[in-house]
């Protein structure tokens, strides 16, 4: 592994964990500086492609928006350009909570902001607490 790809995993590595760091605690707009200016959301696949900052922003708001929230990263892999990971996620609002594991699939560009998430997850797989 040369010096390069190393820096670049460890970046991706760190993306990763500020990642969930953010679902824990940060805003929608910190969740998007995560991203490069170019990326795209599939969540979960099949869904509309999101493509601009703005779509981002509203899309995480969501998360971010809630009364509580608790995501915890389950396990991490990290290979070239790509971090695969698995994390529940629990949400509170409105006395309701719910949890999801999704399986995000991130891509990276060379200074390790993501340009591809895509989330493997089906409707099923939400379930109410």
């Amino acid at each position: 592994m040369t010096v390069e790809q190393a820096s670049l995993a460890d970046k991706i590595d760190a993306a990763v964990d500020s990642y969930i760091e953010l679902l824990n605690s940060g805003t929608a707009e910190q969740i998007a500086d995560l991203y490069a200016p170019d990326a795209t959301v599939e969540d979960p696949i099949g869904a509309d492609i999101r493509d601009t900052r703005e779509q981002l922003v509203e899309f995480y708001s969501v998360i971010t928006g809630m009364e509580d929230r608790t995501a915890t990263l389950k396990w991490k892999k990290v290979a070239g350009d790509t971090a695969v990971f698995e994390f529940t996620l629990v949400t509170k609002t409105s006395g309701l909570a719910f949890e999801i594991t999704p399986v995000d699939i991130m891509v990276f560009d060379e200074n390790g902001k993501v340009k591809s998430m895509r989330a493997v997850w089906r409707q099923e797989d939400l379930k109410q607490l």
